[in-house]
């Protein structure tokens, strides 16, 4: 087929194409040292590659549910050889394009251009993490008699580690040095063990019930904070990391089996405005790159 007028009859898929080059190129520079100059607090290649990113979030978008549905009966009306597996297949190539969208796009709670502009995203969990330690402050009295003391010691220390955290984070934001963000770092390591250390807990109280509303809004603390950990994370050297992650005693796979994803996924697609799907590959991304880091 004659490449030009291939381009013409797949505007769509060329213009992607397109976009995924520039992404992957972006990276490629970034991770060379190249920047073509400043923009604001980032580079020209970043601000480059994020424009690009961000063009094929918009060309990627999905048709609503409804064009969905009838667009699939159309197909099954004009191609009545069009089986029942054929349609699988279909959401399963559009699942794939999320997992390639997701593997391009880089993580909104992992990809600052600056340490200025992840304190201030720090700052802007501020009233979602006030609101989940509210909750959890408020869920002793839902709890059977027997099970509100332990889930009371297990989080004791949220309200006094939370605002410790926003305070540093406002702090460095406003004096982005290296002493600051090592408070930083320290703190939200700090925080992410007792995060950690409450849902060990909670997961011993034996009623089932008292038990499964313990962990839910325990968990609505640890999302925002492993969020903040990865943000971290981005400004952070490697001996830096290393320290972080000595200091880390109680690590993600310890508490693996106490999250749940769909919820997590819920919470960072809220705050970050994304779609659930995409959210749920970028927590799993994050997770792999704690891991990797020794939390």
């Amino acid at each position: 087929m004659n490449p030009i007028s291939n381009v013409w009859n797949h505007p769509r898929t060329s213009a992607a194409g397109l976009l995924i080059a520039a992404v992957t190129i972006a990276g490629v520079l970034s991770q060379q040292g190249v920047t073509l100059g400043t923009a604001g607090s980032g580079t020209i290649v970043t601000l480059a590659g994020a424009i690009a990113t961000a063009l094929l979030g918009l060309l990627a978008r999905d048709p609503s549910n409804q064009a969905v549905i009838l667009s699939e009966r159309s197909e099954s009306k004009a191609c009545p050889e069009l089986a029942e597996g054929d349609l699988r297949s279909n959401s399963a190539a559009k699942l794939g394009v999320w997992a390639l969208i997701a593997l391009l796009l880089p993580l909104p709670f992992v990809a600052g251009c600056s340490g200025t502009t992840v304190a201030q995203d720090i700052v802007n969990w501020t009233p979602a993490l006030q609101s989940a330690v509210a909750t959890v402050d408020s869920t002793a009295a839902l709890l059977a008699p027997q099970d509100a003391p332990i889930f009371t010691a297990a989080t004791v220390g949220f309200d006094a580690a939370s605002n410790l955290l926003v305070a540093q984070a406002k702090a460095y934001l406003a004096n982005p040095t290296a002493s600051v963000l090592a408070q930083l770092q320290t703190q939200i390591v700090t925080f992410q063990q007792q995060v950690n250390a409450a849902l060990l807990q909670a997961a011993k109280i034996a009623n089932t019930t008292s038990q499964q509303h313990a962990l839910a809004c325990i968990q609505g603390v640890a999302t925002i904070v492993s969020a903040v950990l990865a943000l971290v994370q981005s400004i952070s050297g490697k001996v830096a990391l290393a320290r972080m992650a000595a200091q880390s005693t109680i690590k993600l796979a310890a508490v693996q089996p106490y999250i749940d994803n769909g919820m997590a996924a819920r919470i960072l697609a809220n705050h970050y405005a994304e779609p659930v799907e995409l959210a749920r590959m970028q927590l799993a991304q994050a997770e792999v790159s704690e891991a990797r880091a020794g939390f």
